[in-house]
């Protein structure tokens, strides 16, 4: 069935006290995707996140984010006053997160309203706690240690915490139990939450499609907890680490710094951490993305020392046997598998084995050669089209930096020559929607026609990423009405 939805993290929503959340913004944005006729609303990652506030580098694949928890709720639960959540400094730009001040301010509210908060009177609280310990005890300890030890990476830890030597997490059960316990508030009223508004969504007939990276973080509490899960020596220290080779936009490739999985563990195992990693996140999703989709096919290893990615090697992944098991073992498994970039003969094989549908950037389609994939008129129906992702310049941002032959091409093409750049914009939006792609999913910067002020992430940078918001009434009424009528034209509704 043909059908559309819009990208936006749930960080970019017009939510009150500096970052957006689960909050009455967020079901204003599921009523507008209602009227606009959109079936998919897709969002990032909704991990807790650390250095570099990147989603994709988080401290759990299974933990929520608590920036994410609406403190309005709080207020009409009497845990927090209207004061308190003013008083704080949220920063002074509403187009952009200050992450510097969320945390200095958002994690004193939380602390305030666990302390007001009577646990043994929410049997909500037990049950969460119970069925959700087999991640949840190990993140709570390790975010308690990991406040305990001034915030510093796991394996900077005393060694007898680093290694998890029975003793001594036992005693930091009992010398944090406070901590701990403040962490699972916070991950039950983050499910809570998400719950509530993930059901709504639902209920009004649309979907969520989640993020979920290839890799955990260096720094996870899934890394310290399952050390045999990765390519650790016996001191728990990576031997290698993910990446990507040297190509035309580096030189000296992508260091990413993610441990790699010991894949013939997971094997002996029957792949039962990824099991449960996927039922989680489609507890959490409807429709999951899985990024990095070639490093099941294969990986690049970069030996652990190296300050570069130019003396790794590609390694052999699990390949199709592991999406059998999921198969088997995961209920609605529904994927959309992030296949972008130069892929090999084995990776469209493993693809199309699976039978999950891969992605088209319509940026990407304009090259030289005029005979990319990316073009509309080469897609088959199993395929999901965007105008770009969260990695993408805005398609006014991309217009707006092409010149000479991809312009042409470009305008040629999606029939908007000598026409203002907004207008190619909408061009953009329109090959998309019309193409045979089963699912077309355009970013809201694109529909609002931004420039790349609202651009979400330059990768391999640092400093300016994953902080643009929307502003509040920024999405109109009449912007409503133009998205509907392209997605009732193109069969999408």
């Amino acid at each position: 069935m043909r059908a559309s939805g819009i990208l936006l993290p749930i960080s970019s929503l017009p939510s009150n006290y500096g970052i957006g959340c689960f909050s009455k913004e967020a079901y204003a944005f599921v009523d507008q995707l209602i009227r606009a006729g959109q079936k998919y609303w897709q969002i990032l990652p909704l991990g807790p996140t650390g250095y570099g506030d990147s989603p994709y580098q988080s401290f759990s694949t299974f933990a929520g984010n608590p920036y994410f928890i609406d403190l309005e709720v709080f207020i009409r639960e009497g845990l927090l006053t209207e004061e308190e959540c003013e008083s704080c400094d949220w920063g002074t730009n509403e187009s952009y997160v200050d992450y510097e001040k969320i945390y200095a301010s958002r994690f004193q509210l939380l602390r305030k309203a666990y302390e007001r908060y009577d646990l043994r009177q929410d049997e909500d609280y037990g049950t969460f706690v119970r069925e959700n310990g087999y991640w949840l005890e190990d993140y709570c300890l390790f975010m308690a240690i990991k406040n305990d030890q001034g915030g510093k990476g796991w394996e900077e830890w005393p060694e007898e915490l680093r290694n998890r030597h029975p003793g001594a997490l036992e005693r930091a059960r009992e010398e944090l139990a406070d901590e701990i316990q403040f962490y699972r508030f916070q991950q039950h009223w983050f499910y809570k939450q998400w719950c509530w508004l993930k059901t709504y969504a639902n209920k009004n007939g649309v979907k969520i499609i989640g993020d979920v990276p290839i890799y955990v973080s260096a720094d996870s509490a899934d890394a310290w907890a399952n050390p045999l899960l990765f390519q650790f020596d016996e001191e728990n220290r990576p031997i290698a680490v993910a990446g990507c080779p040297p190509d035309a936009f580096s030189a000296t490739g992508q260091l990413w710094g993610n441990p790699l999985y010991s894949w013939e563990y997971h094997r002996k195992t029957e792949y039962s951490w990824w099991v449960q990693r996927i039922t989680h996140s489609l507890k959490q999703y409807d429709v999951v993305r899985i990024d990095h989709f070639r490093g099941f096919d294969e990986y690049y290893s970069i030996p652990y020392k190296d300050e570069t990615a130019e003396f790794g090697r590609w390694e052999k992944g699990p390949g199709l046997e592991l999406f059998k098991v999921l198969g088997e073992k995961v209920e609605h498994l529904e994927v959309i598998a992030e296949d972008l970039g130069l892929l090999t003969e084995s990776v469209h094989q493993l693809l199309e084995d699976t039978g999950f549908p891969g992605m088209k950037v319509l940026q990407f389609a304009f090259d030289e050669s005029e005979d990319s994939a990316y073009l509309p008129h080469k897609y088959s129906k199993n395929c999901v089209v965007y105008t770009g992702t969260h990695d993408n310049e805005t398609t006014r941002g991309w217009y707006e930096g092409i010149s000479g032959h991809t312009m042409e091409f470009a305008r040629a093409y999606t029939n908007c020559e000598d026409r203002p750049v907004e207008e190619c914009v909408w061009a953009m939006i329109r090959a998309a929607m019309s193409s045979v792609a089963d699912l077309a999913v355009i970013p809201i910067q694109d529909y609002l026609c931004l420039g790349n002020e609202a651009r979400m992430n330059a990768p391999s940078t640092l400093g300016y990423n994953w902080k643009w918001r929307l502003k509040k009434n920024q999405i109109t009424p009449e912007l409503i009405d133009r998205i509907y009528v392209m997605t009732k034209l193109y069969g999408r509704k």
